[in-house]
């Protein structure tokens, strides 16, 4: 019982710490392109700055997977919050943009690495896979709340304040990740094998591993493209902006909720079924919605569609820890956290330029035809039997 008890108390410092940075970066992510029109920047250079929180994070992730695999959690999560700390104080302090190009990227930055050392070391208050998917989906809650908080309080820190003031909240919010896990308990390392390749791209020599990332990316395009594609859909439709903004909205709703039940009903899931499932209605909603006309029904699709990829991320989390070696999990969180990164830059560049060539609907077709067809890739998780303990990964 006091194991548990630990447990719970544990996750609640994990879940916290991710709330902060990711909020605090969150924040400024909302408040940095609205500063830079309001100094005269035009809609490229905003553009140019939203992509350095990204770009970051693809050269980032795997130093920084290796990092965690070989200091645990507190020590990357001090430099974490220190950096973050470091982006949003300098944006408040001056708030021009060169300065708020850096700030993009030490938060940007910052917060993939944070991400990738909370997940790391979420998965080793697991024990078996059971319980690995109960403690992933707890986890997941922690970017919804993070992604309304940060821009709800920076939004209203700059009506009240202005910028200066905005970042300044932020820069806190992000020191308050380090109150939290400073009393968390850090885990002995993981013995490292002599004979264990030093290069991150080795795993991808695992045949689970590629195919898991291969879903994985998949399903990540799906939220990039719904929402660079849906205000396009909408526009054509007449519907006005702010019914728009309600409709992406309930999308982030519907997925948040989806997480807030998933601990309930976890341990009676299949990772590869979950999957799977999700794929498919995915398919199925993105053939459906470019038929749809009213707000609505759009309305109805996005909320549909959320409740589809919300419980995703915990099962992918899950079979990436039970298929990858204890001492490796860092590296293997680098790389997805690199095709998720991908895929958020790569999207908009490819289905803008699809789209205007043969029109928005044919990209909602073209990608649920990708994701029919890609659903055979989630079908072949379940031939593979997973450990029953993640030391049994390593052999």
């Amino acid at each position: 019982m006091k194991s548990e008890i630990r447990l719970n108390r544990t996750l609640v410092c994990l879940i916290g710490v991710q709330v902060c940075i990711n909020g605090c970066m969150s924040g400024v992510r909302m408040a940095a392109p609205l500063s830079c029109l309001r100094l005269g920047y035009g809609a490229a250079t905003v553009g140019m700055l939203l992509a350095l929180f990204a770009i970051v994070q693809l050269f980032l992730s795997i130093p920084a997977g290796r990092f965690a695999d070989r200091n645990n959690l507190k020590r990357p999560i001090l430099l974490c919050t220190g950096f973050t700390v470091l982006g949003a104080g300098m944006a408040a302090a001056w708030p021009t943009f060169p300065v708020l190009c850096v700030a993009a990227m030490l938060t940007g930055g910052a917060n993939g690495a944070a991400v990738i050392t909370l997940q790391r070391h979420a998965g080793r208050l697991a024990h078996d896979p059971a319980q690995i998917k109960l403690v992933f989906s707890w986890m997941a809650v922690a970017p919804s709340i993070a992604n309304f908080l940060g821009p709800f309080l920076a939004g209203l820190a700059i009506d009240l304040g202005g910028f200066r003031v905005c970042f300044a909240l932020m820069a806190l919010l992000a020191g308050g990740a380090w109150l939290m896990v400073r009393n968390a308990p850090d885990p002995p390392l993981s013995e490292k094998k002599e004979n264990q390749s030093q290069s991150a791209w080795d795993l991808l020599g695992n045949p689970r591993m590629r195919l898991l990332l291969l879903v994985n990316w998949l399903l990540s395009s799906c939220w990039d493209v719904h929402a660079f594609v849906l205000p396009i859909l909408g526009h054509e439709r007449g519907i006005s902006a702010s019914v728009i903004g309600i409709i992406l909205g309930l999308f982030a709703v519907a997925a948040t909720v989806v997480r807030l039940f998933l601990p309930h009903i976890v341990a009676h899931l299949r990772e590869w079924a979950v999957i799977t499932g999700a794929m498919v209605a995915t398919a199925i909603l993105f053939g459906i919605y470019p038929l749809t006309q009213s707000a609505w029904a759009m309305a109805t699709c996005s909320i549909l569609l959320g409740f589809s990829l919300g419980g995703v991320q915990p099962m992918i989390m899950s079979t990436l820890h039970q298929i990858t070696p204890p001492h490796r999990q860092g590296e293997a969180l680098g790389l997805r956290m690199i095709s998720v990164n991908f895929s958020s830059i790569l999207t908009p560049l490819v289905f803008g330029t699809v789209g205007a060539a043969i029109g928005v609907a044919s990209v909602f077709w073209a990608v649920g035809a990708t994701i029919a067809c890609g659903t055979r890739f989630a079908w072949k998780l379940k031939s593979w039997n997973m450990p029953e303990s993640f030391e049994s990964s390593e052999n």
